[in-house]
């Protein structure tokens, strides 16, 4: 008896099963998900720490820190199901937009944060990037798209 998973002989339908990334698209899920992971968690775990990049003009540093962290951790979670990992994706790409006036007030008052200024200019190149890099490895298949 035929289902959307077989045909009417039994044999499985190519169409129905899900396509697995190969292996350059699974590497790069797999950083997306390591980078959002660890952030995630150091949000939580640094708290203080990261409360420091957030600009004067936010009025609950502390809340916008731990619920960026919450936003992080889900959204590297909605990256291991390939049902969520477009919507994730999406997510994280917002996020990630949502981040870039931290990289500006950093930019604007580097003697706060002990780092290199040439390290606070690399970071906004390497969040063009990280953005790439989430929407390119969340994208369906071309044959599903």
């Amino acid at each position: 008896m035929p289902s959307r998973f077989t045909d009417s002989r039994g044999f499985p339908v190519a169409e129905a099963l899900p396509e697995r990334p190969g292996l350059p698209k699974r590497v790069g899920l797999g950083f997306v998900f390591l980078w959002f992971f660890i952030g995630g968690i150091a949000h939580f775990a640094l708290t203080e720490t990261e409360m420091r990049i957030v600009p004067p003009w936010i009025e609950w540093p502390r809340a916008a820190v731990l619920a960026s962290g919450f936003f992080e951790l889900l959204g590297a979670a909605g990256l291991l199901r390939p049902r969520t990992r477009r919507a994730a994706g999406w997510g994280l790409i917002v996020l990630t937009l949502a981040m870039t006036p931290a990289h500006f007030y950093m930019l604007q008052e580097p003697q706060l944060f002990g780092v290199p200024y040439w390290a606070l200019v690399l970071r906004l190149p390497i969040q063009m990037a990280l953005l790439w890099l989430i929407w390119w490895s969340t994208r369906p298949p071309a044959s599903s798209a």
